[in-house]
């Protein structure tokens, strides 16, 4: 016969402190999805910008996809802005799946190249936003979403790295190796 455990005690790995696991799944999915949903974006404005696809769909602006997607500012590195928001979300997915629901504990790494991840692009989608009417006149449609996309993905990605960090203090106020910690290496509690 099968030893049970209360059900509590295996749906919730929480912080000490927090009301909910910031590494559980109905926290993490949606976050995955929404990033492979800014992958797909991204990746039909780079196919644009590359020349694979002939045009852009822009239901709002005219011709404002065209004018921002072929933009100085678009081009400015050796790769697209739109492949480089496809790979940025693509690391988000992947850096996202990895880990089970103690991972804020267990990964701290993960958690962390989680957090750079999700962090900069959400900075970088507003300084193009703010970009495209300032130098341009135009707007984007498919920008704007991909913008929104990764906005929408930093609050419970700054919760699940905050987890880590106040995991980290814990195991260094208690002299543990933080960056044994760090590197999930210690069963050390936080």
């Amino acid at each position: 016969m099968a030893r049970t455990t209360p059900a509590l005690a295996t749906e919730r790995v929480a912080p000490p402190g927090w009301s909910q696991n910031p590494s559980a799944w109905p926290q993490r999915l949606p976050i995955v999805v929404v990033a492979l949903v800014g992958a797909g974006i991204a990746t039909y404005l780079a196919l644009y910008q590359y020349g694979v696809v002939d045009t852009v769909w822009e239901p709002f602006f005219g011709d404002g996809s065209a004018t921002v997607l072929n933009s100085r500012l678009s081009h400015v590195l050796p790769i697209s802005d739109a492949a480089l928001g496809a790979i940025g979300y693509l690391a988000d997915a992947v850096s996202g799946s990895i880990g089970g629901r103690n991972r804020w504990r267990g990964m701290p790494w993960i958690v962390i190249v989680f957090g750079i991840a999700v962090g900069p692009l959400g900075a970088i989608s507003v300084l193009l936003v703010i970009a495209q009417p300032v130098l341009y006149g135009s707007f984007c449609t498919l920008c704007l979403a991909s913008a929104v996309i990764s906005l929408s993905m930093i609050p419970p990605a700054v919760d699940e790295v905050l987890a880590s960090l106040q995991y980290l203090r814990r195991v260094r106020r208690r002299g543990g190796s933080v960056w044994q910690a760090f590197w999930g290496r210690t069963e050390g509690r936080g």
